[in-house]
């Protein structure tokens, strides 16, 4: 008979040949174990904070850099940090980022070596800035004038370290000279020296007729050393230098007696006497000194030969404006542009200039041969005619040709003549290169 058993169960557990008798439910649980993670291979919690932070990148890195004034260099918070970058980026002018270099010397504790290292700036530049800042600050104590000071804003510190052995008055008038001539390093460290050593030469010859202003140490300097040199030419170079830079009319006397006693050979006859004493400065132009000029002054010019119709003729001018503007009363077909020199410029409106072609007509150094051979300018001021000094030159009448002459102010009083054609404030002698004789007769500020 058939029997109907129930089919039994699918099972897990089963397999499809040859179930095995030692598999159960215990012994799965048990190989499940294996597949769990381990205790120590747990994942821990992340932390931003534990993520260094990215290096902010140098202002050296930057391809553009915006401009940052410079700290003040009295401002507490400055970190060692922050002034090396003033330093190595030269932030401001030289005066404002100078005391930085004292700051780190002195509260940081860094060395000379080791700014140079960070910032570029060796070990002697650091102390021309210092010690310039310093020299600056007493010139700021003095109160010299800002237009003054500013002339040193750029590379100053070079030249005002030049200044460091002098006075706070001494440095205040170097500093002035230094400014109105324009010096460079080296001759205002030749300037200091002489300012330094003038007060310890009272007593050498000639040292009464300079004064202690800084022109007329210079000069005094010049003019010693001149009496040191074995040949003319140098003792002649000398003189000139300081014919030069002498300030006050008694220096540049003094030092013009020396001149003609070296022309001479010691004799000075009385037209040299007289040029030594006169008031005219004579100058010799100097290629290119139009165009460098601060100021320049356009007058008119008349020929010797014109007589006196080319000077009454020549017209009166004035300037006008802020822009200065020459303005002339009529027209005229000559005229000459010549920089602003002190007397030229203080003539108001009845300067002209007198055109010679050569020395013949000038009272003094007739005999020398540079003013035989060349044309010379004689600048006059026409609304001073009266005969005042005795050793003045004024612009005469020849009397042989009907020309133009510059006669001294003792012989025209001599002759009865009491009035002139203007007063003498200039004699100019053209460029001229390489020229032995070029600043003799330099007498003039």
């Amino acid at each position: 008979m058939l029997s109907l058993t129930p089919p039994k169960p699918l099972s897990l557990f089963s397999n499809h040949h040859h179930p095995s008798p030692f598999l159960n439910l215990h012994s799965l649980v048990l190989n499940l174990h294996h597949l769990r993670p381990k205790p120590h291979t747990l994942l821990k919690p992340i932390s931003a904070a534990q993520f260094p932070t990215p290096p902010t990148p140098s202002p050296s890195d930057q391809l553009y850099q915006p401009f940052r004034p410079p700290p003040s260099p009295k401002s507490p918070s400055l970190t060692p940090d922050t002034i090396l970058d003033i330093l190595s980026n030269r932030l401001g002018l030289w005066h404002q980022y100078a005391p930085h270099i004292s700051t780190l010397q002195r509260q940081f504790a860094f060395s000379p070596p080791t700014i140079e290292e960070v910032t570029g700036i060796s070990g002697v530049e650091q102390n021309r800035l210092i010690v310039g800042a310093q020299v600056r600050d007493s010139l700021i104590s003095s109160q010299l004038d800002e237009e003054t000071l500013s002339f040193f804003d750029i590379g100053g510190a070079e030249i005002l370290y030049e200044l460091r052995l002098l006075s706070a008055s001494q440095r205040a008038a170097a500093a002035r000279h230094v400014a109105a001539h324009r010096l460079d390093p080296e001759a205002t460290e030749e300037l200091a020296r002489a300012m330094k050593d003038f007060p310890r030469r009272r007593g050498d010859p000639g040292w009464e007729c300079f004064s202690p202003v800084p022109g007329d140490c210079l000069a005094f300097m010049y003019f010693r050393q001149s009496k040191e040199h074995q040949t003319k030419a140098e003792r002649t170079a000398s003189l000139q230098q300081a014919m030069e830079v002498a300030e006050t009319e008694r220096a540049k006397l003094r030092v013009s007696e020396e001149l003609w006693k070296g022309e001479g050979d010691g004799a000075v006859d009385e037209d040299a006497a007289r040029a030594a004493r006169a008031r005219v400065p004579v100058v010799r132009m100097q290629t290119g000194e139009v165009a460098e000029a601060t100021s320049v002054v356009v007058m008119p010019v008349c020929e010797a030969e014109e007589g006196e119709l080319g000077v009454v003729g020549a017209p009166e001018c004035r300037t006008v404006g802020e822009f200065r503007v020459v303005v002339a009363e009529k027209g005229w077909s000559r005229w000459v542009v010549l920089p602003g020199w002190g007397p030229v410029a203080a003539i108001e409106k009845g300067g002209v200039v007198i055109g010679f072609k050569d020395g013949r007509f000038l009272p003094w150094k007739v005999n020398m041969k540079g003013y035989m051979e060349e044309e010379i300018l004689v600048v006059v001021n026409r609304e001073k005619k009266d005969v005042a000094e005795e050793e003045g030159y004024y612009l005469v009448v020849n009397a042989e040709d009907g020309g133009l002459k510059v006669d001294g102010g003792d012989r025209l009083k001599n002759k009865g003549v009491n009035e002139s054609l203007g007063n003498v404030v200039l004699v100019v002698r053209p460029p001229k290169e390489d020229d032995d004789l070029q600043l003799i007769d330099d007498d003039w500020e």
